[in-house]
């Protein structure tokens, strides 16, 4: 559960990241679950867009956290990933794997808000000057969701 946490906090594609997925991995084998769960729950899959009025607010270095809430249920994130503005539009998957605490499964919760948000500050936590947009409540497995970035955070 640790190296699943940390995992969406690492640049994707370095060497830190390709380390700790194959723990993810192995720990996921030793524990009999890894590709047959993923088979089991495909997650949820879509896009991440910018508004064209907030284009010019936000560095290409920016962070860039989107993330899945239970509809009803607790207001942690239940699946997570990190990416840079300068990927922006972005293409999107969130499953169990990217879960932020332990229990608290992507699967779990039938309906979910995706939401993605520039951190001006780098940080995880919401300020102001922050950018951020969010989806419909869309089902745990749904495929071509759209978050729009079209928000200030005051």
């Amino acid at each position: 559960a640790y190296w699943q946490r940390m995992l969406p906090l690492l640049p994707p594609g370095s060497e830190d990241a390709r380390v700790v997925r194959a723990n993810v991995d192995e720990a996921n084998r030793l524990a009999g679950g890894g590709a047959a769960a993923a088979a089991r729950h495909p997650g949820i899959r879509g896009t991440v867009r910018v508004s064209p009025t907030l284009r010019e607010k936000f560095g290409p270095e920016d962070l860039v956290f989107i993330y899945a809430r239970a509809v009803d249920g607790p207001a942690v994130p239940l699946a997570v990933l990190r990416r840079r503005a300068r990927e922006l539009p972005v293409q999107f998957a969130l499953d169990d794997s990217m879960a932020m605490a332990p229990g608290m499964a992507l699967s779990d919760h039938a309906r979910v808000v995706v939401t993605a948000r520039i951190a001006r500050s780098g940080g995880a936590a919401v300020q102001p000057g922050d950018l951020q947009g969010a989806s419909a409540p869309v089902a745990n497995d749904a495929d071509g969701v759209a978050v729009i970035i079209d928000t200030v955070v005051r």
